[in-house]
């Protein structure tokens, strides 16, 4: 019998009643789009939606592929030795894919930031996280969890925390609680100033987030200067629209250099 192994970290879910609630969470907002699935384990959730025409998986571990291919030989081809961080997706749906997963906690962070560099592509997130990064996704200003990445998706998702799930619906357990969360696109397409500046102005003032940005942001400023009320501040309390007005500022000053 070919058995998947526990791999990257990842705690795999035992509870068929959640991972119902999980795949709902995707299918009630589009059934239309492909979709593929992210580490799909020994298959609990891959279960509920292997049927699909326009659904895959992938995973990096050997035996969890193998494991799925003996189990389901019908829907073999579905599953797929390929890391969704390095993989050509659209060479895998032939356009946009919405996703889904339970996803390994250490390479979760990884897993959005690809997401976000892929938005364009990606209509809908459904995930399982470590709960504290679950609900730093979905923070909105003014909370301590509130982060580089809460504010680059935000920007182009509406992000909503779903529910939480206990550690003991998983083999093996892990020591934190885990949250779902649900990534849906919203009406921007495109920033109305330049996204590599507004994504170095986001990280550069998180990474110092106990200065205020009038002093995290000088370096990166060539000497330019302006004079805002935001300056002021510091990056947690700031939106995602006052940190593109802050972007805008800062992109007119230094082209004034």
């Amino acid at each position: 019998m070919v058995r998947a192994k526990k791999h990257l970290g990842q705690h795999f879910l035992k509870d068929e009643g959640i991972a119902e609630r999980i795949v709902t969470s995707l299918t009630e907002v589009d059934t239309l789009t492909p979709i593929i699935e992210i580490g799909p384990g020994t298959g609990v959730l891959t279960r509920h939606l292997m049927h699909l025409n326009h659904f895959n998986a992938l995973d990096v571990d050997e035996e969890s592929i193998a494991y799925l291919q003996a189990s389901y030989p019908q829907y073999a081809k579905k599953f797929h030795l390929k890391d969704f961080l390095e993989s050509d997706l659209k060479a895998i749906t032939n356009g946009p894919f919405n996703i889904i997963g339970n996803f390994p906690y250490n390479i979760s962070s990884q897993i959005m930031f690809r997401v976000y560099e892929q938005r364009h592509d990606i209509p809908c997130v459904v995930g399982m996280f470590q709960k504290e990064v679950a609900e730093r996704l979905a923070s909105p200003p003014g909370s301590k969890v509130y982060g580089i990445l809460s504010v680059l998706l935000q920007a182009f998702y509406d992000i909503e925390y779903l529910f939480t799930v206990s550690e003991h619906v998983f083999d093996p357990p892990p020591k934190v609680k885990s949250g779902v969360i649900r990534l849906k696109r919203n009406g921007t397409l495109q920033l109305p100033c330049s996204e590599v500046l507004f994504k170095q102005v986001v990280k550069t003032t998180f990474n110092q987030r106990r200065k205020t940005i009038r002093n995290s942001i000088k370096p990166m400023m060539n000497g330019a200067t302006f004079s805002h009320a935001l300056l002021d501040k510091r990056p947690e309390q700031l939106n995602v629209a006052q940190f593109i007005e802050l972007t805008i500022e800062a992109e007119k000053a230094i082209g004034k250099v």
